[in-house]
This record gives C-alpha cells, sequence and structure tokens, in this order.
C-alpha cells in the first residue's frame, strides 16, 4: 500500500513539474518572439535617430557660424555708432542749439513785450531780470 501511495504521489509530482515546465518553455517562446519584433522595430528607429542627431548638428553648426556673424557685424555697428557720435554729435548739437537760438530770436523780433517765463532758482519763482520784471514780495533788497 504504501508502494502505491508512494508511486501516485511521484506521478502527480511529476505531472506537476511537467506541466509547470510546459508553461515555462511558452513563456521562454513568448519572450523570444517579442524580443525579436522589439529588434526588427528598433534597429530601423536607431538608424533614424542617428541620421536625425546628423542632421542636427549639422544645422547646429550653421547657426553657430551664423551667431559668430551676427556677433562681428554688431560690434562693428557699435564701434560705427560710437564713431559717428564722437565725430558729429559735438558739433551737431552746437549747429541744432544755434539754429534754435536762432529761430527764437527772429521769432522775438517782432514781439518785445512778450515776456519770457519765470525762473525758478532753489525753489522760488522769480521774474526775469532781463525785461525788468517787478520783485518778488518775500524777496530783499
Amino acid at each position: 500500500m504504501a508502494g502505491i501511495l508512494v508511486a501516485v504521489f511521484w506521478a502527480i509530482l511529476v505531472s506537476f513539474l511537467a506541466f509547470a515546465l510546459v508553461r515555462l518553455a511558452q513563456t521562454l517562446k513568448a519572450t523570444t518572439r517579442l524580443v525579436d519584433e522589439v529588434t526588427e522595430q528598433a534597429v530601423p528607429l536607431l538608424s533614424e535617430a542617428s541620421a536625425t542627431v546628423r542632421s542636427a548638428h549639422t544645422q547646429l553648426a550653421r547657426v553657430d557660424s551664423i551667431a559668430a556673424d551676427v556677433q562681428e557685424v554688431t560690434s562693428n555697428a557699435s564701434a560705427l555708432s560710437s564713431t559717428v557720435s564722437t565725430a558729429f554729435g559735438g558739433p551737431l548739437v552746437k549747429v541744432a542749439a544755434f539754429g534754435y537760438g536762432v529761430r527764437r530770436a527772429i521769432g522775438r523780433k517782432g514781439r518785445p513785450d512778450e515776456r519770457p517765463a519765470r525762473t525758478v532758482v532753489v525753489g522760488k519763482t522769480l521774474p526775469s531780470a532781463r525785461w525788468g520784471g517787478r520783485r518778488n514780495r518775500g524777496s530783499k533788497g
């Protein structure tokens, strides 16, 4: 009786192990198939990514050269601006001030009665001394 019991137990154990090995073999086949499919899709994808990276590197090299050219143009424009400002700035301001003075003098030539704007000195408004205006009420002398 004990021999039959051991034989049945071994038969159940062997069938269980066989079932487990069959399931493991199916899982390994499915895993192998999945790895093959991923490899088939990954190789073209990697080659396309490599081509994209090469193209981006070429474009970045072009952008770098453009940026260097823009920097050179900017420095040249700055130098030109400072040169023009130095050469023409002072004399041009003087000519403009002279022209303004002449226009103002010609404009006042016909109207001597017109009073100029009052002058502000240290927070006080004073009449223009040129026109002989009245003194402020609060000032002495």
